[in-house]
C-alpha cells in the first residue's frame, strides 16, 4: 500500500457494526420496498450519527440532579450544523435529527450530468453562522465523488468551522478523487464497494439511492 492510499485510509472509517450492516444488506436487496428502504436508511444514518458526532466538544457546566450539585459534560459552544446533499440526502438527514434535533440544517441542491457525471448546483440554503459551527454533510453515495466535492467547496468558501462527510456506501474512486482535492475532510461509511461501473454506479452497490427512497425512477 502506497503512503498516500494508507493517509487516505486513516480518514476514512467504515462502521463494521453487525447492526448496520445487517440493515446495510437488507438495504442492498432489489426487492426491498420503498417504505423499507426509508426506514432502514433512517436507522442506519442514526448508528452513523454516533461516530460521526464522537468529536464534538464537551464542556463542564454544574447542574443539579435529584439527590445534588455536580458538575457534568455537555456540547461546548454553538453545536452542529447538518447539511443535505438534495435530494437522497434528506433519507440521512432524518436519522441525524433523531440523534441531535437541535442541529440547525442545510441544503445543498445538485444533481449530475448524465452523460459528463460533472456536479451542477441548483440550490443552496444554509445557516448564517457556519464559521460557528462543525458540519455534518451528508449524502447516501460517494460515488465519482464530483457532488460532494461540490457541495464541500461551497462550505470551505462560507468558512465552516470543520466538515465531515457521511454517507451509506463509498466507491473507492469517489474517496481518491475528494481527499485528492481536500485531504484533511474525515469520511464515515458503512460499507467502501468494489468499484464504479461506466455510468458512474456504484458496484455492488444499493442502486439509486434517491429513486429507491421516494419512490421514483
Amino acid at each position: 500500500m502506497s503512503q498516500e492510499a494508507a493517509s487516505r485510509r486513516e480518514r476514512v472509517t467504515v462502521i463494521d457494526h453487525p447492526l448496520v450492516q445487517h440493515k446495510l444488506s437488507l438495504m442492498r436487496r432489489r426487492d426491498t420496498s420503498t417504505s423499507k428502504f426509508r426506514g432502514l436508511m433512517r436507522e442506519v444514518s442514526l448508528l452513523l450519527g454516533y461516530e460521526a458526532t464522537r468529536g464534538l466538544a464537551l464542556e463542564d457546566t454544574e447542574i443539579e440532579t435529584p439527590l445534588e450539585r455536580g458538575t457534568f459534560p455537555i456540547l461546548a459552544g454553538k453545536k452542529l450544523c447538518l447539511v443535505s446533499i438534495l435530494r437522497a440526502g434528506n433519507g440521512i438527514l432524518d436519522g441525524l435529527l433523531d440523534l441531535v434535533p437541535s442541529a440547525r440544517v442545510g441544503h445543498i441542491g445538485i444533481y449530475r450530468q448524465p452523460h459528463t457525471l460533472e456536479a451542477v448546483e441548483y440550490y443552496l440554503k444554509l445557516p448564517d453562522d457556519l464559521p460557528e459551527r462543525d458540519v455534518i454533510l451528508v449524502d447516501p453515495m460517494l460515488a465519482t465523488g464530483n457532488s460532494a466535492i461540490a457541495a464541500i467547496s461551497r462550505l470551505v468558501e462560507l468558512r465552516a468551522r470543520s466538515i465531515k462527510f457521511v454517507c451509506l456506501v463509498a466507491a473507492p474512486e469517489g474517496i481518491a478523487a475528494l481527499h485528492r482535492v481536500f485531504p484533511e475532510i474525515a469520511i464515515v461509511t458503512a460499507s467502501v464497494d468494489r468499484v464504479l461501473d461506466d455510468h458512474g454506479y456504484i458496484l455492488p452497490g444499493l442502486g439509486d439511492a434517491g429513486d429507491r427512497l421516494f419512490g421514483t425512477k
